[in-house]
């Protein structure tokens, strides 16, 4: 059982001053420390041509859970419980509260950084999918997006124009493919989530430019074409992931919410890309999803942040517009105009003397 929590009900306050972005993203490593550079350089847009739209492949059916797994309360019927808490309560957890959810987002970073290690072309999102499941349920816990509201896979697998919940299948990877990889887990009574970009095929065997993971990035190309659109996802995956440390920066005591989106939109807007407005972060404890919502653009919610909330930060950044539609299976999110969309995530929680990042590698 989780250990009490208090409950508060969201204060306001006035806006925040602007927050300048980071130009070097170290919140892919065991450090928290950022480097803040108003003067940081934008590499310039690059043009390609885009492969056709991702299409629907053949799903394998659903992985079985042992039935010593504790499990969340979907996980057999699908149907995602009334929330524990009143709306609009925010959770204040205390330090035991805290050990558990430290532990659900330590096992969650080491599943996204196993199956991330795995993506390279001609693998199947389905390969992942089941790579991601066993190694959740090798470490007792329960992959939290298997039956989520019917969610059919334990891994959510979003591939160039999909912004969000793809369903993993037998679609094989391509080179250059833009594929994020959100990993989530149910340990001890609650959740960790995280959520990583992968460029399908940028790899070599050795070379001084590394990806967030540290993996030595591709120098010779076969075609131009081939150098373009792995450049162009490059930087695609540097804006998001420098979105993703501004909004990080943004959060302490005091700041609020809207500091988040502000501090986001700013960098989407310095690479002149969009950032979804649709999808959110979210609190997350015994609930998958839970207050507060986390907008990752310009927004007016002046939800103060008080140490012990935990929440997502999660943009979703597009080469173009953010609008988006979803696919008749009621999952998948894809972006209008067919762009390329990539996403960060991770857990924090605001500490008496800022903020602390859960989902850090070890």
């Amino acid at each position: 059982m989780m250990s009490t929590v208090a409950l508060v009900l969201p204060s306001k306050r006035a806006a925040g001053t602007a927050i300048r972005w980071p130009s070097t993203s170290r919140f892919f490593s065991s450090t928290t420390t950022v480097n803040l550079d108003s003067d940081a350089v934008i590499p310039p847009p690059i043009s390609f041509k885009h492969p056709p739209p991702v299409t629907k492949h053949t799903l394998s059916p659903r992985r079985r859970v042992p039935p010593h797994i504790h499990k969340p309360p979907y996980a057999t019927n699908g149907i995602v419980p009334v929330p524990m808490y009143p709306d609009n309560a925010i959770l204040l957890h205390d330090e035991d509260s805290i050990h558990l959810m430290k532990r659900a987002a330590v096992l969650a970073r080491r599943a996204l950084d196993h199956v991330c290690s795995l993506v390279q072309v001609g693998k199947t999102s389905d390969e992942l999918d089941e790579a991601c499941h066993e190694y959740i349920i090798s470490q007792g816990a329960y992959p939290s997006p298997l039956n989520y509201a019917g969610f059919p896979k334990s891994l959510c697998t979003s591939i160039n124009e999909v912004i969000c919940h793809g369903i993993p299948d037998s679609r094989k990877l391509e080179f250059g493919d833009v594929i994020s990889l959100d990993v989530s887990c149910f340990l001890g009574g609650v959740h960790g989530d995280n959520c990583a970009t992968v460029i399908v095929g940028d790899c070599a065997e050795s070379g001084d430019e590394v990806d967030w993971r540290g993996v030595p990035m591709l120098q010779q190309f076969d075609s131009p074409q081939d150098e373009a659109k792995i450049k162009a996802a490059r930087r695609l995956v540097q804006a998001t992931q420098e979105s993703l440390a501004a909004g990080i920066d943004a959060c302490r005591p005091g700041a609020c919410l809207s500091d988040i989106g502000a501090a986001i939109h700013d960098v989407a807007d310095a690479y002149s890309y969009d950032t979804v407005q649709k999808y959110r972060g979210h609190g997350i404890a015994q609930d998958f999803h839970c207050p507060p919502f986390v907008k990752h653009f310009r927004n007016s919610d002046k939800t103060e942040l008080t140490p012990g909330m935990i929440f997502t930060i999660e943009p979703m950044i597009t080469e173009g517009s953010w609008e988006c539609y979803e696919w008749d299976d009621e999952w998948t999110v894809v972006t209008r105009d067919g762009g390329f969309a990539a996403q960060f995530e991770h857990t924090v929680l605001i500490t008496d003397t800022g903020v602390e990042i859960l989902t850090l590698p070890e």
